[in-house]
């Protein structure tokens, strides 16, 4: 790098700093000097203040070598109501139809950029990692929580049944992953290789492992936690519906998408933005999945038709936006505070979690003989944690409202740590590996399957 091109890096990021610093000080002068802006024209402002924030406090992190992501969730903390209180708790809450809008594109996002040929040719690794990280980490994760149990308050008081049933819930917890983090990466990085397609199949696909293993556990732990219960297949009736209406309803609508492109392809913006809405609102209703739903969707549109390259297209339009509006809601809505006070425990049970990935990753590697950047790193990518944890979280404290408060602060707690760390893991695997591409771009990236041998 010539001596010219460091100078010129260095102006653009003291401008970019200049900018930041200027216009959060305007922003929180006109919510000191005018309280009252902040009612319902503040919650569409606010958007655009994410926005700005979290695109340049990226900028002003990238030469440390940290993903972007990291820069939205800081840029998200310190405009939030834990850090300068730019947004207010209530201004926060009411950006959640955004959060879904962006989550359900994240969705689509993902199954359009799964290739079934590439999943093939990484069946037999894929199929060895689900089965060792989803027993590894159940386990190791359920015997690390009733290790540090005499930490947690609310679990130290517990009889040994409900203690056990608690920590199968939290290993149940740990073995979710976060398919917004890992896609928001890669669409940074434009990586292609072995690690970014074999992470891109693995996370999308343990949703669905994911939502079996909940619902399976739950159905365990419920006579444990509350001896008046016995086992019951309700759950799996409940979980039956949910599956199959997902997948239903998601290949359903990726021909419609696919219909679509094929006779109109216009205003494909605006076609997003309605089914991010619309959708999510009916799935809501239906008690489906909106995570699975969009995502075979997308997988319909990109392998089940010939308009995954135009639907690829209109995605990567919405690019840095999407991203850049979810982690920096996701940093203004973390709880600073609790994690404050839980920050020992949730440490221990992130490490735990973060290590046994790493055990699992490098025993399923070598029994599948993957190559060697997957032995590796192929635990990189399965550390971060985001919306889907949070949003079973729910689930389990609607189960058992007994221990559903405590429970919910401490896994809230342990994802926002693997939030932030987790991402920085996987970028730097990505590099490490060499599959980052040197291009600045801000689509997604283009995944395909590797080269014969």
């Amino acid at each position: 790098m010539t001596a010219r091109a460091v100078r010129a890096g260095i102006s653009q990021w003291l401008e970019h700093a200049v900018l930041l610093v200027a216009f959060g000080a305007l922003v929180y002068y006109v919510t000191r000097a005018v309280p009252e802006v902040q009612g319902r024209l503040w919650t569409i402002a606010a958007i655009g203040l994410l926005l700005l924030a979290g695109t340049l406090t990226s900028e002003l992190t990238a030469p440390l070598g940290l993903p972007h992501l990291t820069g939205y969730l800081f840029a998200g903390i310190a405009c939030g109501p834990h850090g300068l209180r730019l947004l207010t708790e209530q201004t926060v809450r009411s950006l959640s139809p955004a959060n879904t809008l962006a989550l359900s594109l994240i969705a689509l996002a993902g199954g359009a950029e799964l290739e079934l040929a590439a999943v093939r040719k990484w069946a037999r690794g894929l199929a060895w990692a689900m089965l060792v990280q989803t027993a590894l980490v159940l386990l190791a994760v359920t015997g690390a929580f009733l290790a540090v149990r005499p930490l947690i308050p609310f679990a130290r008081v517990l009889a040994p049944g409900a203690a056990l049933g608690v920590a199968l819930c939290w290993g149940a917890l740990a073995v979710t992953r976060s398919p917004s983090a890992t896609l928001a990466i890669l669409s940074q990085t434009r990586a292609n290789g072995p690690l970014a397609t074999f992470t891109l199949a693995f996370v999308m696909v343990s949703d669905v492992v994911v939502v079996v293993l909940v619902a399976t556990v739950l159905g365990v732990a419920r006579p444990l936690i509350d001896s008046s219960t016995s086992f019951a297949f309700d759950s799996f009736v409940s979980l039956g519906h949910e599956l199959f209406g997902s997948v239903a309803l998601g290949t359903t609508l990726g021909l419609v998408i696919a219909a679509y492109l094929r006779l109109v392809n216009r205003q494909m913006l605006v076609v997003l933005l309605v089914l991010g809405f619309g959708v999510s609102t009916v799935l809501d209703y239906l008690q489906f999945d909106a995570l699975l739903t969009f995502m075979v969707a997308g997988l319909v549109v990109r392998n089940l038709s010939q308009q995954g390259h135009k639907f690829i297209h209109h995605i990567e339009q919405t690019g840095t936006v999407v991203y850049v509006v979810f982690f920096a809601i996701a940093g203004a809505d973390l709880d600073i505070p609790l994690l404050r006070n839980l920050w020992p425990v949730a440490l221990l049970l992130a490490a735990a979690r973060a290590v046994t990935s790493w055990v699992g990753a490098r025993v399923a590697s070598h029994v599948a003989a993957d190559p060697p950047v997957l032995r590796t790193w192929a635990w990189s990518g399965l550390v971060s944690q985001a919306g889907l944890t949070i949003g079973l979280t729910l689930v389990v404290a609607r189960e058992f409202p007994s221990i559903g408060p405590p429970f919910r602060a401490l896994a809230i707690a342990t994802v926002a740590i693997n939030e932030m760390i987790g991402p920085i893991l996987f970028k730097l695997a990505l590099d490490r590996g060499g599959e980052t591409s040197q291009e600045r771009t801000t689509g997604l990236p283009s995944i395909r399957p590797p080269a014969p041998g």
